[in-house]
């Protein structure tokens, strides 16, 4: 119930715009503003409880309680490291994010190549945070989160060991601000060892909202290199891996295998002629003489182990170009950062992904529109787990989304594949479950044609029929990455987007995100939420004595049955039929008590026994009609189906609850749980048209109101 109560305020939240950028969401409920005033009045500095200085912060593995790397480790505050401690030094750069015993260099590159962006930065680093003016040991960072952005409070409290940070760490040893900004990280995903391994965007979307566009770069597109001027210029977040090991290796032009890098830079040269003359008389006078080079500029978030074949910093490559291109780019530094050609770049990366901060740059187009929809959603083992297509029988299981295409590109082809869109696939949370052992899910994402009979309608969901005979319009790759994203182009009409993951059964909650180039509309297809279950009559034919007879027994003075009575009378009945089950339980019988109750005093007549015994049977044979595996048993997968025969169009949501609240742990809903269910339901839906006065779908409870009725 906490769970269902903690969505729907989520929810209720974020129609009333938290999660912007501008009113971010509290993590844990942590208000800055609120905790530092206490602070300063206390006099006392801040101690985060919440991500407590100590070995469960960590981790709980390779930095578990037990490992011998977090030895002799002790948490201090930047102010009994050095003197003066400053928050920012000299504004933020790349130097201020050097590796340390974590390996991270994944979110180093990202948040390195951040600082190329001051207007994003600002948002992840909150401007006015400082070690001198209303200091109280409290500082905060800001995330984005899966469609909102989050505010992560944190004490200055860091891990070091000999006077030294463990983790990241500025060039500036009086510089602070990427050691909070890591610890900050390290509390929203659970602890600093939850941060080893992963790809830069992951970390470049945490921090920029954006959309990643991945690059083989063995199949890099001609236009590459000016995709990636546009990208820097456009302050996109740019990183490179060479992901040839699991371990990180270093070669003999020190490049580093399996480790992640940052693209900071790309620059064009005119090289091949003597550096005493100037680049505009060289161009003019030797024009048949110059070579254009395509040079990138990389960096290394170890801040040192630097690339050392052509355009080094110590090559002389740079003695063949003009004096002012010499002094504007080449920085003769052991700190990490690098230029080497586009041509060498293509030869010894493999992958090169691209957080682009709006699709807007996904294209060079003057007029940018582009427009998003967003969806949450999740996948839970029986009810909305179906795995891919493979999976015939259960992809249909899986949330179903529309998308309405209105209107092509401007430069649409004749063809008619004129609508352009782009669609982002994300599974949550899933390196906050690493000390779980929870790993990344296969996912991805596949588009059907909208059949024309459901043009329009949205409270409708496409059945297990539809997937087995009709084939796909587009798909993406699965992978098990955090996030898949692709560009597709359609064209105009109805579409029907399926996230799924690979295998069936997996447990996941996702973030669909649809950008458009032009009008577009995204919208959730399910079931609409109603009950079409009739009234059934009391039966009055040649077998009532025989049926009678035997309630007799049991029954009161004025014919009238208790729960208790009633799971005598039923039990007893249903060994004469050809249900196979061990009978109703205390539960279930008064789940029917509260059905037909009409005066509340938890009777029931016999009339009222006669109709729930037509309902048993009924549902009986619901249940064998839909076992089609005639296990006698009935699956998940079944169970959704049966429940629409007896008369109820629910959603996913309610569908996971019904899962969850009447499946045993292999998700198999015996007899009585199927019993117990439908009669819930159909009390539910009765209780709640009663009450719904003016037929709107809304009911209003005061607290005494709501307690009675949950407690029924």
């Amino acid at each position: 119930m906490s769970g269902i109560a903690t969505t729907l305020q989520h929810v209720r939240a974020r129609s009333k715009g938290i999660g912007t950028s501008t009113h971010a969401v509290q993590y844990l409920d942590q208000d800055y503003e609120t905790l530092k005033r206490t602070c300063i009045h206390s006099g006392c500095l801040f101690e985060d409880h919440a991500f407590e200085a100590s070995s469960s912060s960590l981790g709980f593995k390779e930095f578990g309680p037990n490992s011998y790397k977090v030895r002799d480790v002790t948490w201090c505050r930047p102010e009994e490291l050095t003197p003066k401690p400053l928050f920012i030094a000299d504004g933020t750069t790349r130097p201020d994010v050097c590796q340390g015993a974590l390996g991270n260099c994944w979110l180093l590159a990202a948040i390195a190549s951040l600082t190329l962006n001051q207007e994003a930065l600002v948002r992840v680093v909150p401007p006015g945070q400082s070690f001198d003016k209303d200091y109280a040991g409290i500082f905060h960072f800001q995330f984005w989160q899966y469609g909102e952005w989050v505010d992560v409070v944190i004490d200055d409290r860091l891990p070091t060991r000999n006077g030294k940070l463990l983790f990241v760490r500025s060039e500036k040893k009086n510089e602070f601000w990427s050691a909070l900004l890591e610890k900050a990280y390290a509390k929203l995903n659970g602890c600093y060892e939850a941060l080893s391994g992963g790809l830069p965007t992951e970390a470049a979307v945490d921090f920029t909202g954006g959309i990643t566009a991945v690059h083989n770069l063995r199949e890099a597109s001609p236009d590459l290199f000016v995709t990636i001027q546009e990208a820097l210029r456009t302050g996109s977040v740019l990183c490179c891996t060479i992901p040839d090991s699991n371990q990180e290796e270093v070669t003999s032009m020190k490049l580093v295998k399996g480790h992640a890098y940052s693209v900071t830079g790309a620059e064009e040269v005119h090289r091949g002629a003597a550096s005493r003359f100037s680049c505009g008389f060289l161009r003019l006078c030797q024009q048949s003489r110059l070579t254009l080079i395509q040079l990138i500029r990389i960096r290394n978030p170890w801040g040192m182990v630097e690339w050392k074949g052509p355009w080094s910093d110590g090559s002389p490559e740079w003695n063949e170009i003009c004096w002012k291109d010499r002094a504007r780019l080449r920085h003769k530094a052991e700190d990490g950062e690098f230029w080497m050609s586009f041509s060498d770049f293509l030869g010894h990366y493999k992958c090169l992904e691209i957080c682009n901060l709006s699709p807007e740059v996904l294209d060079s187009a003057e007029e940018k529109k582009w427009t998003l929809s967003m969806f949450e959603g999740s996948w839970r083992k029986g009810s909305t787990a179906g795995g891919c297509v493979n999976n015939s029988e259960t992809f249909w299981m899986n949330p179903q989304f529309v998308i309405k295409l209105n209107e092509q590109d401007d430069d649409a082809h004749d063809d008619g594949t004129g609508c352009s869109f782009v669609v982002n696939l994300i599974q949550k949370n899933r390196r906050k479950m690493m000390n779980l052992q929870q790993v990344m899910l296969f996912i991805g994402v596949t588009i059907y044609k909208l059949p024309a009979e459901h043009s329009g309608q949205r409270n409708v969901r496409l059945g297990r029929r539809f997937f087995q005979r009709n084939v796909s319009m587009a798909r993406s790759k699965t992978t098990d990455r955090r996030e898949v994203s692709c560009s597709f182009c359609l064209p105009p009409g109805e579409y029907v987007i399926i996230p799924s993951t690979f295998k069936p059964g997996k447990n996941g909650d996702f973030c669909l995100r649809v950008f458009f180039k032009r009008q577009g509309d995204l919208r959730e297809l399910d079931n609409h939420v109603e009950s079409n279950v009739k009234e059934m009559e009391v039966l009055k034919h040649e077998t009532d004595a025989v049926f009678r007879n035997p309630i007799g027994q049991y029954a009161a003075e004025a014919d009238e049955f208790s729960a208790f009575e009633l799971r005598n009378v039923l039990n007893r009945k249903i060994k004469c039929t050809d249900i196979r089950t061990e009978g109703f339980s205390l539960e279930t019988c008064r789940h029917m008590v509260n059905l037909l109750d009409k005066d509340g005093r938890a009777k029931l007549s016999l009339g009222d026994v006669e109709v729930l015994w037509g309902k048993i049977l009924r549902y009986g044979d619901i249940y064998y009609e839909k076992d089609e595996d005639k296990s006698h048993t009935m699956s998940s997968t079944e169970m959704r189906q049966a429940v629409g025969e007896a008369g109820f169009s629910l959603n996913n949501t309610l569908h996971q609850i019904l899962v969850a609240r009447y499946s045993n742990p292999d998700l198999i809903i015996n007899f009585d749980s199927f019993v117990s269910c439908l009669v819930r339901l159909e009390c539910m839906f009765k209780l709640f048209k009663m009450l719904d006065n003016d037929g709107l779908g809304e009911v209003q409870f005061n607290r005494m109101e709501w307690l009675s009725v949950a407690l029924l």
